[in-house]
């Protein structure tokens, strides 16, 4: 199965593998109704992106380090998309089943993300697993007032973040930025997509890569117009700030990146252009 394709890196003795949670079908308003339609559509064209359609791939994290077997996020499960939900297949394929996962990183509770922690008994999937998330993020998900302050179109997230939360809040632990979560693994605050968004920064000496999440959201207009507000951004001042900012950090810096819903498997590079960021895939 394609969707099932991986990539491997190595960062020191960390291993690295891109394991697929599908794809996702979203209308193309759900990013871009905020951007100017003049100056949008012939970089769309350019990239070969319709403006109708939205099908982004779901690229999971995978980290094993000695006893460590680590997933960055979890997939959709069985509940949010039909061309979702397929992580265990692809972790099979690696050979992982879900009792081996030690530890479980979140880089923010969207359903893609956090949906798939459950089985389809709404039972815990990963029974072994302990969990992080960022202080900020699970204090928005968890107020009881997100709900009715998300607004419609969102409520839904809400509720389901909710109640899949509360079911592991037992063997949580809060992560805020600059915090070391394993050894060579920091968490970057990168707010705006979600009030807590955190991306993971995997180092070994002068060697990187930045797991991103949704700060960089897709390869085409967020790296091409970085400054543009997005409508799949919670807060899209906070979130365009935050993706200037990582851009011009990412491609000074030459880091590696793996997105989450990057071209493929995620893996590659920010590229400064004339008028913007390209992504350069790593073959």
């Amino acid at each position: 199965m394609p969707g099932m394709a991986h990539a491997q890196l190595m960062v020191g003795d960390i291993q690295l593998d891109v394991a697929s949670d599908g794809s996702l079908t979203l209308p193309g308003s759900f990013i871009f109704d905020p951007m100017p339609k003049d100056a949008l559509l012939p970089i769309l064209e350019k990239y070969g992106q319709s403006a109708e359609i939205l099908t982004p791939p779901c690229n999971v994290t995978l980290m094993r380090q000695g006893d460590r077997v680590v997933l960055f996020d979890v997939g959709s499960g069985p509940d949010f998309a039909p061309n979702s939900g397929i992580l265990l297949e692809s972790l099979e394929a690696l050979d992982v089943v879900p009792e081996d996962v030690t530890d479980i990183v979140f880089t923010h509770a969207h359903p893609d993300h956090l949906w798939g922690v459950l089985d389809d008994f709404d039972d815990p999937l990963f029974p072994e697993a302990t969990y992080m998330i960022g202080k900020t993020e699970w204090d928005y998900w968890m107020n009881p007032n997100t709900v009715n302050e998300i607004g419609d179109s969102r409520a839904s997230f809400a509720v389901g973040a909710q109640r899949r939360l509360e079911m592991i809040e037992d063997q949580i632990t809060f992560v805020g930025d600059g915090d070391e979560v394993f050894p060579g693994v920091m968490a970057h605050a990168t707010f705006g997509h979600t009030p807590g968004h955190m991306a993971f920064e995997v180092r070994k000496g002068t060697e990187s890569v930045m797991i991103l999440g949704d700060c960089i959201g897709n390869d085409h207009i967020a790296f091409a117009r970085p400054a543009w507000h997005s409508g799949s951004d919670q807060d899209p001042e906070t979130a365009a700030e935050t993706r200037v900012k990582l851009m011009d950090q990412l491609a000074h810096e030459k880091t590696r990146v793996i997105g989450y819903h990057l071209t493929g498997n995620g893996i590659g590079f920010v590229e400064k252009s004339a008028d913007g960021y390209a992504f350069l895939t790593e073959k």
